[in-house]
């Protein structure tokens, strides 16, 4: 145990350092990748819970399964950050950005599209491993430890991910278009535009 304890001080911080690199590489941007980062710890709610209700220690296999469950967090962080992206992109390319509702807005539509490819994720990923849980036999008590946290994690997942990814975009995109917004609420009272239902009835 003594000897595992020491490996694992050395292999938990390299996994983590190659999931931040190649969150980096693959998002080319240093912001989205802390983003993602920083949401992940919510996933180990779930499995710290579930691990504590089933009495089990922290161990090789418990790790295993940890270390595992961050890599699963990180690639569904990334595919909600494309479907955020790709919902901004569009909003912006429309012209639809003019405010901050409208920023929210086009946010919201992007987290809502991820809502049916996450959930299937989480279903399948919990369906799958739920037999080990009543497996019996010989190595039964070792994957039934490295599939908990990945099970608890996977519904904390699930639920905080589309809570905390988009408000943390949102936070992100609203300072790049903080000069936008002024600029076209400067633009509005300058000219004295017109409501759009007032210019309609004129």
């Amino acid at each position: 145990m003594a000897r595992v304890t020491e490996r694992l001080l050395v292999v938990v911080p390299l996994t983590l350092l190659g999931v931040l690199v190649l969150l980096y590489l693959n998002t080319r941007s240093w912001t989205k990748t802390w983003l993602i980062v920083l949401a992940m710890p919510f996933s180990a709610v779930g499995a710290i819970w579930l691990l504590y209700l089933l009495d089990y220690n922290m161990s090789v296999g418990v790790w295993v399964g940890l270390i595992a469950l961050m890599g699963v967090d990180a690639g569904t962080g990334v595919f909600m950050l494309l479907y955020l992206d790709l919902a901004y992109g569009e909003a912006k390319k429309a012209g639809r950005l003019r405010n901050p509702q409208e920023l929210r807005e086009a946010i919201m539509i992007g987290a809502v599209s991820r809502l049916r490819p996450k959930f299937m994720t989480a279903a399948t990923m919990m369906i799958g491993l739920m037999p080990i849980m009543w497996a019996a036999g010989t190595g039964s008590d070792v994957m039934k430890r490295i599939a908990a946290p990945m099970i608890g994690g996977m519904v904390t997942s699930f639920l905080l991910e589309l809570m905390v990814y988009p408000p943390l975009y949102e936070l992100w995109k609203s300072r790049s278009e903080a000069r936008t917004f002024l600029a076209r609420s400067g633009d509005g009272r300058e000219t004295g535009a017109a409501p759009p239902v007032a210019r309609q009835a004129s």
